[in-house]
């Protein structure tokens, strides 16, 4: 075998080697690349009003809300929707003409929360996208379920009527015996009347 082609298959072996590592860098940082790509990990969470911003608890059932976004990147923009779900036409959204603004802007550190918000009760789609994003954004289903007060009759008259109204405190106050009595005095009223005409005239 000839000397001269011994420096020849190092450095072939050599230049292999080398081309198969950088591959296998390059694979190995695929999935990284892959898994999360900028401005899609962010998530949205809904709040009932009173909770804690910090809170990165999801609170599927609600009244009176807020959505609260978290781990976005600086300076990232979110803009959200809300629709009735299953959607209805005509039906209850966000935004609307009461809330109009339906972007956030987020902190330095990733956060971001929006205004008090209402909706009638029932069940709802949240969707939101953002500059960054990729995709047709991102979504969670909850519902507003908001506790209805009892009425309460407002207060009638206690007790009979004030000194001097002439008035009847109830129906009862007015009774068969109540009755009789009454029309009993009035006859007697009319027969002493009637006797002091008389001898008025000299009867």
């Amino acid at each position: 075998m000839p000397t001269s082609s011994l420096p020849r298959r190092a450095a072939a072996r050599t230049a292999a080697l080398a081309a198969l590592t950088l591959a296998g860098t390059a694979l190995a940082g695929a999935p990284a690349a892959l898994a999360q790509p900028g401005g899609d990990n962010g998530d949205v969470k809904i709040h009932e009003v009173g909770t804690p911003f910090d809170d990165q608890r999801n609170e599927p059932k609600v009244c009176d809300f807020y959505l609260a976004a978290f781990n976005f990147d600086p300076e990232e923009r979110v803009t959200w929707t809300i629709r009735t779900q299953p959607e209805v036409s005509g039906g209850a959204q966000l935004p609307n003409a009461t809330h109009p603004d339906n972007t956030v802007t987020i902190e330095q550190d990733g956060t971001a929360q929006t205004i008090p918000l209402a909706l009638p009760d029932g069940q709802y789609k949240l969707t939101w996208t953002t500059n960054l994003g990729h995709g047709a954004g991102k979504h969670k289903v909850f519902k507003v379920d908001c506790p209805i007060s009892k009425p309460t009759a407002p207060p009638g008259p206690n007790g009979g009527p004030p000194a001097g109204g002439g008035g009847i405190a109830r129906d009862d106050a007015f009774g068969p015996v109540a009755g009789a009595a009454a029309v009993g005095l009035a006859a007697v009223t009319g027969v002493v009347w009637f006797r002091l005409r008389r001898r008025s005239h000299g009867a």
